[in-house]
């Protein structure tokens, strides 16, 4: 008696995704360290000068990590209420952080006290940072007020109340000491001169603004609020020059790369997009487990630090490629492996052969039983009809071959046709299966035609069969309507070229070799 021969499953080529610098230099990066923080993590951001530790602002204080470091090196927790925007001066010696109570507080790195208060704004302040020359401060409230403020002598400067909503978002210029941008909730991003006593731009965003972006050159911002992502030209006045929206939910965050060519964004659909700052095209994405609040890179790109709603701070390091040399472990000989290769064998020898065992998958062993029917739920289960259909259809092209698909597909409950169904739905129009599986649905309407009407699950299943059908056939008629179309466009370009082609023969002829050609009417 011969053996059994296991159920020949057609493979199928992977269409994977195009492999690009991008993908390659993004997915260099660890497996991520998560730290749970006391609270959402509302802001991120980088020392700019070495070690380059970073703050991270969560509930009621601002913890400091240094680079590799899952503990907090320092905390700063001098806050009666929520903490907001811790922000590093540029020459990485003092922090500045708003609160709900409307206090603004600076802090020596070093130190753990306060240096200084400025108290003015009536509201909640969530917007901080120092200008370029270190000796002044922007802060932007939910009074609807930005003030900028003398870092020595507490004095407030100037105070604009332009806006008509809360603010939320801010940055200063890194070129000019007396420019800073600021975007709100009533849809509007403005840039404010010192020198000035009213905004000098105006740009409107359409929604209510989350994360302004001010590039390093000065000549591009970029402000994110709803679904999208604007791109703004400073040099032209404030012109819009692109406007992105590939997330599905709110932008909350914005980021640079070290080198200025990619820009990150962060939003509440949990995902990362990466777009080239030279085509304003999605070139990478990162997915997280919760939506996210703020985002940072380190220098060089050396980190990437994402807080979330979740009070979870994802960190990822870049994998560094060092050739250690390892002492490896001494194994087995070139010879120890080639022996007995040369070995003749001899008139009185013996030839011993291990046998080859073949393990059988589960449906193969029910098939060698002729339970076909438990054949059929053993490749219905969930994780083999969704993550390897190919391999649900083969054993039902197996069964058809056999002559006893109509026996395994008889006798289903409720349940177990709903599953069946639902594989139908999700694969029927598939080109790889449509031929199996067209064979399948119409023995299954044969056999429970009888029964439609008794479960509300299974005729609503079936009405979403037909109709998926008849779209498909729908769509195979244009397309034959289609390719009619194009077979005319070609003969008649090919009935063009012969004549093209006879007519310069005849032409020829007519001539003859050594004559004047003829003109011919």
């Amino acid at each position: 008696m011969s053996s059994y021969k296991p159920t020949v499953i057609q493979t199928y080529p992977k269409l994977g995704n195009k492999v690009t610098q991008d993908t390659l230099y993004w997915k260099n990066y660890k497996s991520p360290v998560q730290i749970k923080e006391f609270g959402a993590v509302t802001n991120i951001n980088f020392s700019p000068i070495a070690p380059y530790n970073y703050a991270v602002t969560a509930s009621t204080r601002i913890n400091i990590y240094g680079r590799y470091s899952q503990e907090p090196l320092k905390t700063f927790s001098r806050f009666n209420d929520t903490a907001y925007c811790g922000t590093y001066r540029n020459d990485g010696r003092l922090l500045a952080a708003g609160s709900e109570d409307g206090i603004v507080r600076l802090f020596d790195v070093a130190g753990r006290a306060a240096l200084r208060q400025y108290s003015g704004h009536t509201k909640a302040v969530q917007v901080t940072a120092f200008t370029s020359d270190k000796y002044h401060l922007m802060s932007g409230s939910d009074d609807y007020s930005v003030r900028l403020w003398d870092i020595p002598s507490t004095t407030e400067l100037h105070c604009f109340k332009e806006h008509t909503d809360y603010i939320r978002c801010g940055c200063t210029s890194n070129l000019n000491a007396d420019l800073f941008v600021t975007g709100s909730y009533d849809h509007t991003v403005k840039v404010f001169d010192a020198r000035m006593d009213k905004s000098v731009i105006t740009m409107e965003h359409g929604q209510p603004v989350e994360s302004v972006l001010l590039f390093p050159s000065g000549g591009l911002l970029v402000s994110a609020g709803g679904r999208y992502v604007k791109v703004w030209d400073m040099l032209k006045g404030g012109q819009l020059l692109v406007s992105l929206r590939n997330h599905h939910k709110t932008v909350t965050c914005l980021c640079l790369s070290s080198s200025g060519q990619r820009l990150l964004s962060g939003s509440l659909d949990r995902h990362v997009k990466i777009y080239s700052t030279s085509t304003y095209k999605v070139v990478h994405s990162l997915d997280y487990a919760a939506a996210i609040l703020s985002l940072a890179l380190a220098p060089e790109n050396e980190a990437i630090v994402v807080g979330m709603t979740n009070s979870v701070l994802n960190i990822r390091h870049r994998k560094h490629n060092e050739n250690k040399q390892e002492k490896k472990k001494k194994g087995p000989s070139y010879r120890f492996f080639i022996k007995g290769k040369d070995y003749m064998p001899k008139k009185g020898d013996l030839l011993v052969s291990k046998p080859v065992k073949f393990h059988l998958k589960k449906y193969d062993k029910l098939l060698k039983g002729f339970r076909v029917s438990l054949a059929l739920d053993a490749v219905l289960e969930t994780n083999v009809r969704v993550k390897t259909p190919e391999v649900t259809t083969g054993v039902m092209q197996e069964l058809n071959r056999r002559g006893v698909l109509q026996n395994a597909l008889a006798g289903r409950d409720e349940k177990q046709l709903s599953v069946l169904l639902s594989f139908l739905i999700r694969n029927v129009v598939d080109p790889r299966f449509t031929s199996v599986l067209v064979n399948v649905a119409e023995i299954i309407v044969d056999i429970y035609s009888s029964v439609i009407g008794e479960s509300p699950l299974v005729d609503n299943q079936f009405l979403k069969l037909q109709d998926l059908i008849e779209k498909e056939i729908d769509y195979q008629e244009e397309l034959l309507e289609v390719l009619g179309m194009m077979d005319t466009i070609f003969a008649t370009m090919t009935t063009k070229k012969n004549a093209v082609v006879c007519g310069n023969q005849n032409y020829a002829l007519i001539a003859g070799p050594e004559e004047e050609p003829m003109v011919v009417a």
